[in-house]
This record gives C-alpha cells, structure tokens and sequence, in this order.
C-alpha cells in the first residue's frame, strides 16, 4: 500500500501545524539517521538536515494546534 499523504521537502512551508515523520536519504549506502518524528508549526520553513542537506523529506502524521493559536489559551 502506497503512501498517498505528500512528502515536503527542506525550504517547503509547513501547511499545517503538527507531528511530521521524517524520513532522511542514505548517503553512500549508509544510513545516518533512523526515521523519526518532529514538531513544525504552520508557516515555517521546513529546514535541511545537517547531514544529508536536502535528501530529507517530512510527512504528516497527525496535525496539532499550537497552545498560542487556540481560543482557550490565546494571549
């Protein structure tokens, strides 16, 4: 089964706030980083990886509002 959720690459702008998984190229056949999951807001860019620069792609995983932005707790 084929993930059809779009893969964003560094420079892209965060769509939406949440968890993205991050999925990092191999460089020379090795792998330096595992995949993993990070925290990106909506609006920023999504940065490169000081290893593989630009071989790095994010994906959401599940969207998360940012506490400053919710009615409940907005400033």
């Amino acid at each position: 089964m084929t993930d059809e959720r779009e893969l964003y690459k560094p420079g892209d702008t965060v769509p939406e706030s949440g968890i993205y998984d991050v999925f990092h190229d191999s460089l020379d056949g090795h792998e330096h980083a595992h995949p993993h999951k990070v925290t990106a807001t909506r609006g920023m860019l999504f940065p490169p990886c000081r290893a593989c620069k630009a071989h790095v792609g994010f994906r959401l995983h599940h969207t998360a509002e940012h506490v400053d932005t919710h009615d409940l707790f907005r400033p």
